[in-house]
């Protein structure tokens, strides 16, 4: 490394502010890029990684009549229900949430949620049902680098009204069942490549008994952040007692909590931009719903999506708000801090907001429910654009997700039941963004003092104000 930087190694260098996973491009005249290994400034050619990323353009109108996307992209359906599956079973109906992992020779693992109940034209017919009453449950796509289906089949069957869930570190998806009817609302582990066995069938009980809706693991802690579609809903934590992020685990048992604000019962007090600091108060997970509300925890209106990013939690509320059209929150473990992010104001900018995920450049991309049934993109500074528009029945996307190599964007419509295929000129994956989008400033009196200079290098290297902070502490001069 030049001279004129005071000696840090890179090692040392890298270290600072948490970013042991970065690297740096230098160019003649000094920093130009932030971004893992295989990242450079292209990224920036599309996205400036601090904002000013506007979306894709007008939506073009589709011919089909099915789906509306910007100039440039395609899509193709890849699962419709009633279709046949390899195994001579049909596709089941109620596409719903759904999860993509990195498969054998350039293939993508798509498991998929069905939201049926007890009955249904097409139900999940499973060879190892947890009840045989039930007709939810999920099934496996393994789709290839040509985004062809290879082969798809039951996953897990005999659960009901299987509606969102999350993906696991260890490449297993948690589907979770939005009811408490006939003994069923709890938490499922699928592996999609050993379908139907044995865990499939055992529900996670410290994870509570209630509707649940969406989670996703913190990754860094191994602790788990669940949403509750119910009215009044609350936001949980699952502790597990092995932390190991492995296959089993949580079938050793955890410790399920809700989140509490002293100052403030109901979410709907909050106003945009504010933060508060969050108590957890432990419960009874057989009467999750009914102990978090005994116990004054901040009740929701009905929340939905979750997904976990870059050390923050982000989730969502689909009818809250003065308007009742949605709103956004994100949850900062490190800070133990909740904040609502985003409030639509605007049926035409966002309506009911369901099953979310952070796009490889760092956007928050949004399923709607109802309404106008978009993928709705933000930005890190709450901005909106529209990706997709669903134009064949009114019915609601669900289950939004990213092939591991970022290229292909996946997608449900719930009825009649279509899984899709996306692809196109998306943007190039952007760490730095990401970081952007998630970032959460200390408390004010650890905060780092940031001069105009500190403030126009961060915007201009694609940073946090911390990061660039940071190196201005360890020595890199600030150009």
């Amino acid at each position: 490394m030049n001279s004129r930087y005071n000696g840090i190694n890179r090692r040392d260098f890298l270290k600072v502010g948490g970013m042991g996973t970065v690297a740096l491009t230098l160019g003649s005249t000094g920093l130009f890029a932030l971004g893992n290994a295989s990242e450079s400034l292209a990224a920036a050619n599309t996205i400036n990684p601090t904002g000013g990323f506007g979306g894709y353009g007008p939506l073009v109108k589709d011919p089909n009549g099915i789906l509306d996307l910007p100039q440039g992209f395609h899509y193709k359906m890849l699962s419709q229900a009633g279709d046949i599956m390899p195994n001579g079973d049909k596709v089941p109906a109620m596409h719903d949430g759904m999860a993509a992992f990195r498969g054998d020779k350039n293939t993508t693992i798509l498991v998929r949620n069905h939201e049926n109940s007890t009955n249904s034209n097409y139900p999940v017919n499973g060879k190892n049902p947890w009840n045989t009453g039930a007709a939810g449950g999920t099934t496996t796509l393994i789709v290839g680098p040509n985004r062809e289906i290879i082969d798809q089949y039951v996953s897990s069957s005999g659960t009901i009204r299987n509606c969102a869930g999350g993906s696991t570190t260890w490449g297993t998806w948690l589907t979770m069942e939005e009811t408490r009817n006939m003994g069923h609302g709890f938490v499922f582990e699928v592996n999609p490549l050993d379908p139907e066995n044995d865990m499939s069938r055992t529900p996670v009980r410290d994870m509570g008994y209630f509707s649940h809706e969406a989670g996703h693991v913190d990754p860094s802690t191994g602790i788990w952040y669940l949403t509750e579609d119910a009215s009044p809903s609350f936001l949980y934590r699952f502790t597990p007692n092995d932390r190991s992020q492995t296959l089993g685990s949580l079938q050793k048992g955890g410790i399920l909590e809700a989140a509490a604000i002293e100052e403030l019962p109901r979410a709907s007090q909050m106003a945009t931009g504010q933060r508060f600091g969050v108590v957890w108060k432990k419960l009874n997970p057989e009467i999750a719903q009914s102990d978090a509300k005994a116990k004054g925890c901040i009740e929701f209106s009905r929340l939905e999506g979750a997904y976990f990013s870059e050390g923050t939690f982000w989730f969502d509320d689909t009818s809250a708000g003065e308007k009742r059209l949605g709103r956004v929150y994100r949850y900062t473990p490190a800070t133990n801090t909740l904040e609502l992010f985003y409030e639509s104001t605007d049926k035409n900018d966002l309506q009911a907001p369901d099953n979310i995920t952070i796009t490889p450049w760092g956007d928050l991309w949004v399923a709607e429910d109802g309404g106008n049934d978009r993928i709705i993109g933000m930005t890190p500074e709450g901005n909106v654009y529209t990706f997709a528009a669903n134009k064949l029945n009114g019915s609601e996307f669900a289950g939004p997700t990213f092939s591991p190599d970022g290229n292909t964007f996946f997608v449900n419509m719930q009825t009649p039941g279509i899984t899709f295929a996306i692809w196109g000129p998306f943007a190039r994956r952007n760490a730095a963004r990401k970081r952007v989008m998630n970032q959460a400033a200390p408390p004010a009196n650890f905060a780092p003092i940031a001069s105009d200079k500190l403030t126009a290098f961060a915007e201009e290297q694609g940073m946090s104000i911390l990061e660039a902070a940071a190196l201005e502490r360890h020595g890199m001069p600030i150009i």
